[in-house]
């Protein structure tokens, strides 16, 4: 999927921001005040295994943020004689239940065609058509037990995201469900609000950001979270601190439990459009943390309004980013910060470069021990350090504006994680890191792997300019050997895709019979895009070794296909052991012109 539909980032903020330049007729009139759905009580009366659930849609101001902020008029839908909501009203159910649904349509010249009230698991739904001012009522059986949903289009097929509102979760329980088995849903809205005037939001259970709801669990707790993507775009989510263990997988009409060998670890993962995950998870440390989309776009309000291309904003589209939930873990009892012996210390410096061909700025990045030259590279050079070796890295900011430094994928502790104003704990919050300042991050390494840093503060612009770079944590005591070990960071500069900084590069030489560690990160703003080996026009063949830093179970630790397909904010290493001849390394997506292609040859 490239780059979450268009090939370009460019494209992918025009089309974000394309829509209709008319008022629909739908929206005209006042509305009630649609309520965020926490997803805490299920709708409808469950009687002797039957769920009578009556539901209705109308129009509604939603409010994505404050209740006196912003708001926008769309469709959504209500539970009978409660006040509409976005998402709409949870349904959940035990396995066995049967659901009898009345759906009364009260816009006023849109036909409902409602989708998801059907039995499970299925491979095609029918939909439900309901005119305007008519209601129609299906009776099903729940089915199989998973996390599922159910949505609506009013007035034909939605391509433009002006429906995405209009959805909400339907869970089938197995037993009876734990208090912290809590239900996400990401709904968006994109439309205009007027002739000329274009907004879109994007929130989690009916708020964006910083309204979200701030999630509160204990060190050593489990939690289980289910979520559900009810918008048309997919979207990779990044837990801050913490692995976390996918379960199961699916979509509108079938959820895929996955076998114990099958399930991973990892640090972000897509919940691709009208899909859910299932996710497990047990905090590493107490403090302030972050899960949410890594794409620039779907986080920062900025994004939305920035052109990389004239560096201009346009003040008429307004977009409530905030695909972001705030979780503050507490402490367990009797916890205290384990002692850092024998730390290492780097001097991690940040500064302006003139601009890189023809990107719009270039930052660049020195990593070094304290005493030593620095040199800057832009995107930052590759941060080599041990597994179990404690890291102290002073930031130095040299720019003319502030920044953060996240170390995306570390399990370290909330001060050090690089959310300014948020990382930490309490009232103790790290600051952003002013022009001339300086910022100590402890780092803690338990694990050996492929991770990443980058910047957490001007995302957009800041990423564009590189401050970005790959972290390669060893285990044991064997030397970093560039021969053998090899890294490949995709980005942006402003203008075009790039791998480790450039969009060419000269030919790779490798020893041939001998395994060469392959390790793979997308730092791009937005987009999905594969890496792919190829001897002539066939794949070549790897080990699959690791997905976030963290190694994939056995059954998955398999040799196959040379090729991944990297979201954004995940890494991927793989074990490759070339015969001797020419390779291809390509990134590219059938269709479009060649991304990045660097040529291999092994001797």
């Amino acid at each position: 999927m490239p780059l979450n539909g268009p090939v370009t980032i460019a494209a992918a903020c025009v089309a974000w921001l394309a829509g209709p330049h008319a008022t629909p007729s739908y929206l005209q009139g006042p509305s009630p005040t649609v309520h965020a759905n926490d997803n805490r009580r299920p709708a409808g009366r469950l009687k002797d295994g039957v769920l009578h659930l009556d539901l209705e849609v109308r129009m509604g101001r939603w409010h994505p943020e404050a209740e006196n902020g912003p708001w926008l008029e769309a469709p959504v839908f209500a539970e009978r004689g409660r006040p509409p909501q976005v998402p709409g009203p949870l349904i959940r159910v035990p396995t066995g239940t049967t659901l009898e649904v009345t759906v009364f349509n009260a816009l006023r010249d849109s036909t409902l065609r409602v989708f998801g009230l059907v039995t499970r698991p299925a491979e095609a739904g029918d939909s439900l058509l309901v005119p305007p001012g008519e209601r129609r009522t299906v009776r099903f059986a729940a089915g199989a037990p998973g996390t599922y949903l159910y949505w609506a289009e009013a007035g034909g097929p939605d391509t433009l995201g002006e429906h995405e509102q209009l959805a909400g979760a339907f869970v089938v329980d197995s037993g009876v469900p734990r208090p912290d088995d809590r239900v996400f849903v990401i709904n968006i809205w994109s439309g205009f609000v007027d002739s000329a005037h274009h907004r879109n939001a994007l929130a989690i259970n009916g708020k964006s950001w910083p309204y979200t709801e701030r999630i509160g669990v204990t060190l050593g707790d489990s939690v289980r979270w289910r979520w559900v993507n009810a918008s048309g775009r997919p979207h990779p989510m990044h837990l801050h601190g913490s692995y976390f263990r996918v379960d199961a997988s699916g979509h509108a009409l079938a959820d895929t439990v996955y076998a114990l060998e099958r399930r991973r670890l990892v640090v972000t993962e897509t919940v691709d459009s009208r899909h859910t995950m299932d996710m497990v998870w047990s905090p590493s440390r107490p403090g302030n943390w972050l899960f949410h989309c890594h794409i620039a776009f779907h986080v920062i309000p900025e994004a939305a309004r920035f052109d990389t291309a004239t560096a201009e904003h346009h003040a008429e589209h307004d977009h409530m980013a905030g695909l972001v939930l705030g979780i503050n873990v507490r402490p367990s009892r009797g916890w205290h910060e384990a002692a850092r012996p024998d730390v290492r210390r780097l001097r991690f410096t940040i500064t302006e470069l003139p601009p890189h061909r023809d990107s719009l700025r270039s930052i660049g990045v020195s990593i070094a021990d304290p005493g030593t030259p620095e040199h800057f590279t832009s995107p930052g050079p590759v941060l080599v350090t041990r597994r179990n070796q404690p890291t102290d890295v002073t930031v130095v900011n040299r720019l003319a504006q502030s920044t953060a430094i996240h170390w995306h994928g570390l399990e370290l502790e909330s001060w050090s994680d690089g959310v300014a104003g948020w990382s930490g704990m309490g009232a103790s919050l790290a600051p952003p890191i002013a022009p001339g300042d300086s910022f100590v991050a402890h780092l803690s390494l338990p694990r050996a792997g492929t991770f990443i840093y980058h910047t957490h503060l001007h995302d957009l612009s800041q990423i564009t300019a590189g401050l970005y770079g790959a972290i390669v944590v060893l285990d044991g005591d064997a030397p970093f050997d560039p021969s053998r070990d090899h890294v490949f960071v995709l980005g942006w500069d402003g203008s075009r895709i790039v791998v480790n900084g450039d969009s060419t590069a000269p030919p790779l030489e490798l020893a041939a019979g001998v395994a060469h560690r392959l390790r793979f990160v997308n730092i791009l703003p937005a987009g999905q895009l594969p890496f792919a080996l190829y001897r002539d026009s066939t794949l070549a063949s790897w080990r699959a070794l690791a997905r976030d830093g963290a190694d994939l179970p056995p059954a998955q630790a398999v040799v196959g296909a040379a090729q991944v397909a990297l979201d954004i904010g995940m890494t991927y290493d793989a074990e490759f052991t070339p015969e001797a001849g020419t390779y291809v390394l390509r990134v590219a997506v059938p269709g479009y012109p060649v991304f990045y292609e660097q040529r291999i040859v092994a001797r």
